[in-house]
């Protein structure tokens, strides 16, 4: 596998992902998460976004034989940086960046096929799946209550880029670990805002990124819903537990919804 992809040295592990990720020089190893149409998808949307100035992306690399899995693994270059977490409004900036370049891929119509945990939490948050499924998470009434139609043109996002930003002093960000959805750009951002107040514990402050955002507050609300709903969905110990624990985010998200 090594000698497909042409990568020779040392393996270093590194942190965070899903699953387990080894670097050796300018290349990151990860197992196969996707199906190879899917790598293919990305290669041909991210491959353009490489001459950017003012952002970086890493598409697939192939293997000497033009494949992009051997033995159930993928190659990708790596991006050096350190993870934007905290600094939510450099995060959103970078996603922007990334939207607008985006902006004109048309919809995937594998997304039409996914039915993972977040799959289906996103379709809960937007109207798709009955809400009313996860009446046991804690808060997810309160949430609930308080959507209201949304009319904004959606378009290909990342769904994920809290932890997908990487800053670096002297060269743009990166944004790695593509994670499509087909949504307002707003509500990638309103995500950003979510995950720091349920996973960072941020207090409202956070909320400055969504300030230029038409629909905030429902952005928002969609965004908790959706983070809400994928742990439900993954965890054993139930909605109510699950969710409990982020009470005081979910009061700050009601606050900010009934504010704007």
């Amino acid at each position: 596998m090594l000698e497909a992809f042409r990568v020779h040295g040392e393996l270093d592990p590194l942190p965070g992902g899903q699953r387990p990720a080894w670097r050796c020089g300018d290349v990151v190893l990860k197992p196969l998460d996707t199906s190879e149409q899917m790598l293919e998808w990305q290669s041909r949307v991210l491959t353009p976004l490489t001459h950017l100035a003012d952002l970086r992306v890493a598409p697939p690399l192939r293997a000497s034989d033009g494949s992009m899995v051997v033995e159930d693994w993928t190659a990708w270059p790596y991006l050096s940086g350190s993870p934007a977490r905290g600094r939510w409004s450099e995060v959103a900036a970078a996603g922007a960046r990334f939207h607008t370049a985006m902006a004109h891929v048309p919809r995937p119509s594998f997304l039409d096929e996914r039915t993972d945990h977040w799959a289906v939490a996103d379709r809960v948050a937007w109207g798709e799946l009955p809400l009313s499924d996860y009446s046991d998470v804690w808060g997810m009434a309160m949430l609930g209550h308080r959507l209201r139609h949304v009319d904004a043109a959606p378009q290909l996002i990342h769904g994920d880029l809290s932890g997908n930003v990487l800053l670096h002093l002297q060269l743009p960000p990166a944004v790695i670990d593509f994670s499509p959805y087909w949504r307002p750009p707003e509500y990638a951002t309103a995500v950003v805002a979510a995950d720091a107040l349920l996973w960072h514990g941020a207090d409202a402050g956070a909320l400055d990124v969504l300030t230029a955002i038409p629909s905030r507050s429902q952005m928002l609300l969609r965004a908790m819903i959706f983070r809400l709903v994928t742990e439900a969905r993954g965890s054993a110990a139930g909605g109510a537990t699950v969710s409990e624990r982020y009470s005081t985010a979910i009061r700050i998200g009601c606050e900010f919804a009934d504010l704007h």
